[in-house]
């Protein structure tokens, strides 16, 4: 009976043949997480290239008008959406290879052999079996905003408001200011008060979630006086 229970509760072994399938399925959680990977580049290439256009747009002509400013941070923010939720799942995939690499090919590397330190395998198995998103729509949003979303607002920002202020003469006054803002019927202080509240709320959004970074608090190895790899690298 103590056999059978010590049996049961032995920690399973990885055969070859295992250890093979298992750097397959690294291999493919890798490609997934690359795949989308490309895909955030993708959405903040869009973005980087319809701010280009409109700034060409804008400062092509002293009389032109500083509108196409404000419909591309419009359109940049379907981007910063539509990135959000791809992150979500480039997130995704990620961890799962993460997660291989540490426990997985961290111990074969130092020599232990296959570990099973904190379960992992068996983790991972529940993450197949009933998969799930491991960071909100919101803290994807503002991990994007603090990596690239916020220069390209802020770029915006600064076209924006210099093109009011220089084209096509310098301001003179506060309600010449307030003027050259104005869209159509709109007055220029409602349409700069939406601007305010557009892009505030990004930058709320960008503080708010960033004490929500996995490992934020954790505590950091000092850095060390050489780099090891890169000295391996070299043959030092």
């Amino acid at each position: 009976m103590n056999h059978e229970t010590d049996l049961a509760t032995a920690e399973p072994a990885f055969s070859p043949a295992d250890i093979s399938a298992l750097s397959h399925l690294y291999r493919g959680e890798l490609y997934r997480s690359t795949i989308w990977r490309t895909r955030l580049d993708a959405t903040t290439n869009w973005a980087v290239v319809t701010t280009g256009l409109a700034l060409s747009l804008t400062f092509a002509d002293e009389r032109a008008s500083a509108l196409p400013l404000v419909l591309v941070g419009l359109l940049v923010a379907v981007f910063l959406y539509i990135e959000a939720r791809r992150y979500r799942f480039f997130d995704f995939w990620r961890i799962r290879a993460h997660v291989l690499e540490v426990y997985f090919f961290g111990p074969i590397l130092r020599g232990h052999g296959v570990s099973f330190e904190r379960r992992w395998n068996e983790i991972l198995y529940r993450d197949y079996v009933a998969p799930g998103l491991h960071i909100t729509f919101w803290e994807a949003a503002g991990r994007r905003l603090r990596r690239n979303y916020g220069y390209i607002f802020g770029i915006q920002v600064v076209a924006y408001l210099g093109k009011l202020l220089i084209h096509p003469a310098p301001v003179a006054t506060l309600a010449e200011f307030l003027d050259r803002a104005a869209i159509g019927p709109l007055p220029g202080a409602l349409v700069l008060l939406g601007g305010v509240i557009f892009h505030g709320a990004w930058i709320i959004i960008a503080f708010a979630t960033y004490r929500s970074r996995r490992g934020a608090d954790r505590p950091r190895p000092k850095r060390p006086p050489s780099d090891d790899l890169l000295d391996l690298a070299r043959g030092g």
